[in-house]
């Protein structure tokens, strides 16, 4: 098993975790700056949750 095999399995192991925690992020950068800038942060959220491996 290669180095890209055990990442897309850690980021598939922890998938759900890893979304909660892009949410957060994103929302913590919504509270800072008081939701100026909540539509580029929300596509950055989406691009990177699309990235993410799906559950299996």
């Amino acid at each position: 098993m290669g180095i890209a095999d055990k990442l897309s399995e850690a980021l598939s192991d922890h998938a759900d975790s890893l979304k909660e925690g892009i949410e957060k992020v994103g929302d913590f950068i919504d509270s800072k700056t008081d939701g100026k800038f909540a539509d580029k942060v929300d596509k950055v959220q989406d691009f990177l949750t699309e990235k993410l491996p799906d559950e299996s």
